[in-house]
């Protein structure tokens, strides 16, 4: 593991590089374009700092090699729509790494945050590609009684929100250049 701030950099760029370039769930883009994509979202929808990285990085838990994670794939058909877990998976890591708790809190909530938008907005859900609501039943799908109650209680719902793009489309890169 890297020790320094720069070499913890360097190693999550070259994790983000050499393992971001396969498709993104069956989507058009790849899984690094996507991750920018929800990082230039959170800026500029005027996220804090922590927020923005915690975008970058929400999909973390996917890029790590089978050793570092347990490689249990979510497949709907003939294709992938992700890994089991990979939110806990992505917090531990970045824990791991000395990121801050903030950080890594909304990287392993960003899930939740999908299943709770998916609760309270049908038009979130609307806007979700196919993929991504396949890997919503595979995550339990949306949230409902305590699971939603206790969502609402979460000091950091709002960031938990902005960590995913409140819409694929954007986020797939339908008039959204990458940055």
């Amino acid at each position: 593991m890297a020790t320094t701030p720069a070499g913890t950099a360097d190693a999550i760029i070259r994790l983000l590089c050499e393992r971001g370039t396969s498709d993104y769930i069956g989507e058009s883009i790849s899984q690094l374009e996507h991750c920018l994509q929800c990082a230039h979202s959170a800026a500029k929808a005027g996220s804090d700092d922590q927020t923005v990285i915690a975008a970058l990085l929400h999909d973390i838990g996917q890029f790590l090699p089978i050793d570092d994670a347990k490689d249990v794939r979510m497949s709907m058909g003939e294709y992938s729509v992700g890994r089991v877990g990979h939110e806990r998976v992505g917090e531990e890591y970045l824990k791991g790494l000395g990121f801050e708790d903030k950080v890594s809190k909304l990287v392993g909530s960003h899930v939740a945050a999908k299943r709770y938008l998916t609760a309270v907005d049908s038009l979130y859900y609307d806007a979700l590609s196919e993929a991504s609501k396949q890997s919503l039943k595979f995550q339990g799908g949306p949230f409902e009684g305590k699971d939603l109650e206790a969502f609402e209680q979460d000091p950091l719902r709002d960031e938990m929100g902005g960590v995913i793009p409140r819409d694929d489309s954007k986020a797939l890169g339908e008039g959204l250049v990458n940055p």
